[in-house]
């Protein structure tokens, strides 16, 4: 008789740690997750940013050559185009 309360008290105790332990774990995975997907879209802005920043930092250099006298407008309009098309 003590092994029948025993069991009946034991496996449901059980079954319930189990399930807390199950859900916290799927907490766990989800939010890595989410995490990694927040990261993925933190670094994608952060290339285009640099993108972005090298595309106008050569513009101004190729501007500069071109009021110096360095490259005639002809070159510039050329190498303009060549980094607008990349």
């Amino acid at each position: 008789m003590e092994k029948i309360i025993f069991f009946c008290l034991v496996i449901p105790i059980m079954g319930f740690v189990l399930y807390l332990g199950g859900s916290a774990i799927m907490k766990g995975f989800t939010a890595k997750q989410a995490n990694r997907a927040e990261k993925e879209e933190i670094n994608l802005e952060d290339n285009q940013d640099l993108l972005t920043n090298n595309l106008s930092d050569e513009l101004s250099k190729l501007n500069i050559l071109k009021e110096s006298g360095v490259i005639t407008q002809e070159e510039f309009i050329k190498a303009k185009n060549k980094l607008l098309d990349d």
